[in-house]
């Protein structure tokens, strides 16, 4: 069952980029992050979009004191204003200047990450932790940028964050710092990385984000029951969370249908027009048997996302269970006109042929189907089916030959070949392979069964 949300990339945080003002200590810049993507250093998953503190930057006020040279200065009206082309090079000069001026180093991080310049970003935060290593906001934004970047260095700037205090606000500064270092353990700790989820839920104990990621991370890791009471505390904290979709993808994982059900349509009532909640609560329906409501879903899912392929072929198999062979086969038909070389298709429009009985075409579409892919047992069993049907005992045993150096043969392979032997008149293979039958039969056939015992009396020797 495929999951509602991506589980790809790992969720960074974005931390406010703080301004430090020399000879007045840490202090806080009132500064939005900016908005464009290259100036973000957030990566989200669908199981992140829902709490206020995922991309929400915090605004500070700023307490302008004596700056310690009139480029600084400079620079933060320009970082104020946003101009961070004209503060680039006055913090540049600062910094040339006074090496160790971890003030404009801090400063330029930030600018140089607002203009997408991710290495010098880097490289600037490096010089004002190693010029003042106890500040909490240049670790944290080190780290940040580090894990943005895939390093394995982040772990260790974002825990040394944990244990610094921050300008303000004490306990979202720690408890983005856990959330971010979580983020990066989960990697490869996934037991520090969890106890990280957990010291941010404590820390924000309204907020639903941890949670998620806690759900997530132990749904990953199939700890079903455990994410299942993370993500029910992230629905208590915040109802309009992804804590429904993390829900549905427990129970759907966990193989418990009905919650996943109503899980499911409690989603698709909250986002009528999400073609992935659709299309998994077809699926669901489908496992239930509710076939009727199953095509229903399936078809809104279509119709929301017309290009995705995979939903049709869904709803084309779900079509012949449900015996609409008519609409089966035109999915089918307008699917294998944009692969004809795909050996699945050509075996699921085969199946919706027979079971309309069309068994010359059906023939066709399996033969395609073992050509295309030489290894394709199962497809082998359905021509020989196909075969049979049409009288081509010859071709049903060749298939049949073909699928036993493939699959273990069944009751209904050896009834096949036994039939095909004696419509060909070998009686003495037909007889052997009705006895295979009856013997692995075991009364699951009843109607071949008795017409097994019954061409047993006519071919073999009377005694």
């Amino acid at each position: 069952m495929a999951n509602l949300a991506p589980m790809g990339a790992p969720r960074f945080l974005s931390y406010p980029l703080l301004a430090l003002l020399a000879g007045t200590g840490v202090v806080a810049r009132a500064q939005d992050q900016p908005s464009s993507p290259a100036k973000s250093s957030t990566t989200q998953t669908i199981h992140e979009k829902t709490g206020p503190n995922s991309s929400r930057t915090i605004r500070r006020t700023t307490v302008l004191k004596e700056a310690s040279s009139s480029e600084l200065g400079q620079a933060e009206e320009a970082i104020q204003k946003q101009d961070y082309v004209a503060a680039e090079p006055l913090l540049q000069k600062v910094v040339d200047r006074d090496p160790n001026n971890y003030v404009a180093w801090f400063d330029l991080g930030f600018v140089q990450n607002a203009l997408g310049k991710v290495d010098g970003s880097i490289a600037a935060y490096r010089k004002s932790v190693a010029a003042k290593p106890d500040v909490f906001e240049s670790n944290l934004n080190l780290g940040l940028q580090l894990a943005k970047s895939g390093q394995p260095e982040a772990e260790q700037f974002l825990r040394a964050a944990t244990q610094l205090k921050p300008t303000s606000h004490v306990a979202e500064g720690h408890y983005r710092a856990w959330l971010s270092l979580a983020q990066v353990l989960e990697k490869h700790n996934f037991e520090q990385a969890l106890s990280a989820y957990h010291q941010a839920a404590i820390l924000q104990p309204n907020e639903a984000e941890p949670h998620l990621a806690a759900g997530h991370l132990l749904e990953q890791e199939n700890k079903f029951a455990d994410a299942e009471q993370e993500y029910k505390q992230a629905l208590a904290l915040d109802p309009a969370s992804d804590a429904l979709t993390g829900l549905a993808n427990v129970y759907m994982r966990g193989r418990r249908f009905p919650e996943a059900e109503e899980y499911l349509r409690k989603l698709v009532a909250a986002s009528p027009d999400q073609a992935a909640a659709h299309v998994q609560l077809g699926r669901v329906l489908e496992t239930e048997g509710k076939h009727e409501d199953a095509i229903a879903e399936l078809e809104t899912g279509t119709k929301l996302a017309p290009a995705d392929e995979a939903v049709q072929r869904d709803l084309a198999e779900l079509y012949t269970t449900a015996g609409k062979h008519d609409r089966a086969e035109a999915v089918y038909r307008t699917i294998l006109a944009a692969h004809p070389n795909d050996a699945e298709l050509h075996r699921g429009f085969g199946q919706a042929l027979l079971r309309q009985k069309k068994f010359a075409d059906a023939q066709q579409e399996f033969l395609a189907s073992v050509t295309l892919k030489p290894e394709f047992g199962e497809a082998y069993g359905d021509l020989a089916f196909a075969a049979s049907e049409n009288k081509e005992y010859a071709l049903a045993i060749k298939a049949l030959d073909a699928r036993a150096k493939l699959l273990p043969e069944i009751p209904i392979t050896y009834f096949l070949r036994a039939s095909a032997l004696d419509h060909l008149r070998d009686y003495q293979q037909a007889s052997a392979n009705y006895h295979l039958f009856l013997n692995a039969a075991n009364g699951k056939y009843p109607d071949q069964e008795w017409q097994a015992r019954h061409r047993l009396i006519a071919i073999e020797p009377k005694k």
